[in-house]
């Protein structure tokens, strides 16, 4: 029952967000052998100023030990 978090900065499209939850899925069906059924993906929109305190010290800095892919920046 995988289930996906895409945290970004908002202002992607609709269209953008749904072919994104698409390829997500097709990636954990194939790599992980789930079914499609069992997978859901959901997005979070921030605003720029909020992604430091938001998104990066709780989720990036806050969680390393879990990041399968650093990021290669850091927040102003």
């Amino acid at each position: 029952m995988p289930h996906v978090i895409v945290k970004l900065y908002a202002g992607k499209s609709e269209q953008q967000k749904t072919e994104l939850a698409a390829k997500l899925a097709e990636a954990v069906t194939s790599v992980l052998g789930s079914k499609d059924a069992t997978i859901s993906v959901a997005v979070e929109e921030f605003d720029p100023a909020e992604w430091k305190d938001k998104v990066f010290t709780p989720d990036i800095t806050g969680k390393a030990g879990t990041l399968y892919k650093k990021p290669g920046y850091e927040p102003a």
